[in-house]
This record gives structure tokens, sequence and C-alpha cells, in this order.
């Protein structure tokens, strides 16, 4: 009898890259509650009014991103979430994440205890761990189409920033202050903000050509 062809199942991640993965997703989701039960507790701000501002900030969406990849990755998928779109796309906006937050944001706060560590994990912890497990991990799959509609998920964002702030009456951040900045300078604003995610975008899909190429060279 004539046996089928059966299809190769694609490899796991490797044990040392699937325990980076699991942590990436643990310090994601720890420094997401912490901040979520840090904004709950701020005086006269209801849960409803936190809950708005916490979903606001693009740095909790992009580790929310981070989480939901990694917690697929140490399942042991490879593709929805866990494809390689997903994954490179959670690479530049958690690389955006930190970049921003170090180049504008660090100097206008200075957070203390609890917040502190919600706010080293947010910035710094989560964003090096997934970019290292990025960089480690499978490349050579992504495609154009896939950086296009990467691209398109900030201006929603910065609509939906833009909701928020007036909503709420507080945007998430000060360079979308519609209120204190005028529409002129919140748009060149954006747009700064849009060309560093095109020129890092165009960075990240790059790099998985580059670094799978080498890798076929070995």
């Amino acid at each position: 009898m004539t046996r089928l062809p059966i299809a190769p199942v694609p490899a796991g991640l490797p044990h040392a890259l699937r325990a980076l993965v699991g942590l990436t997703a643990a310090v994601a989701v720890v420094a997401l509650l912490l901040q979520y039960h840090l904004l709950l507790r701020t005086p006269g701000l209801g849960a409803a009014d936190a809950t708005l501002r916490y979903l606001g900030y693009f740095t909790i969406l992009s580790n929310i991103g981070v989480a939901a990849v990694c917690l697929a990755l140490a399942r042991g998928r490879r593709e929805g979430l866990a494809g390689p779109v997903p994954r490179a796309a959670v690479a530049l906006f958690i690389g955006i994440t930190g970049l921003i937050y170090v180049i504008i944001l660090r100097p206008l706060w200075h957070p203390q205890g609890a917040q502190w560590w919600a706010d080293a994990g947010l910035h710094y912890a989560v964003p090096v761990l997934y970019l290292l497990g990025w960089l480690a991990g499978p490349h050579g799959s992504l495609h154009r189409r896939g950086l296009l509609s990467t691209l398109a998920l900030p201006t929603v964002y910065l609509g939906w920033a833009l909701l928020v702030g007036r909503l709420s009456g507080q945007y998430p951040y000060p360079f979308l202050d519609l209120g204190a900045l005028g529409i002129a300078l919140v748009a060149r604003n954006a747009l700064s903000v849009a060309v560093v995610f095109v020129v890092c975008g165009a960075l990240v899909w790059w790099l998985d050509g580059a670094l799978a190429a080498r890798r076929r060279n070995r």
C-alpha cells in the first residue's frame, strides 16, 4: 500500500529561547498588572476612568502585545499571534516604546516605589527581553505587505489616543496634548513619531532578511 507523504512538523523553539520567551511574558504580565493596580489606587479616579487611561497608553498596548505573542510562543504555536508578522510588529512597537520613553519621557518624571518597578518593567525590562528573543528567533518569512499593515496600526492608535484624551481630560502623552499644544504642534509631533515608526519598521524588516541570510550562509 502506498504511504501518503507526511508534511514535516515545524521544529519548536530551542529550550533556552523558550525560557526567555516565558520570562518575557511573566515580566510583562506582572508589570501590566502592577501598573493597572497603581492606576486604580489613584485618588479621585474611578475604575472606568482608570481603565480608559490605562488602555490609552501605547506602552500598555505594546506590552499587552508582548505578553500575547510570548504566551503563544511558549505554548508551541508557530502561526497566528506567534507568526512572523505579529512577532516583528510587536518588536517594532515595544522597541519604539522604549526608545521614546528614554529620549523624550524619562526626563519628565521620576517614579518612586512601586511605580518605579512598574515603569522599569514596562519601559526597560520588557523591551530588552523581547528584542533579544526576537533577534534570536526564526527569521526570513516577512513580506512588504506585513510592514504596511504594521505601520497602519500606529495611525489607528493616534486616533484612539486623541479620543482618550478628549474623553478623560488627560492625554496619554504630553506631545499629543491638543489642549496645551494646539492642533498644528500636535500634528507636527505626530508626523515626527510617524517618521520614526517608518524608519524603525524598515530596519526591523531588513534585519529579518539579513539574519535569515546570515544563518543560511553558515
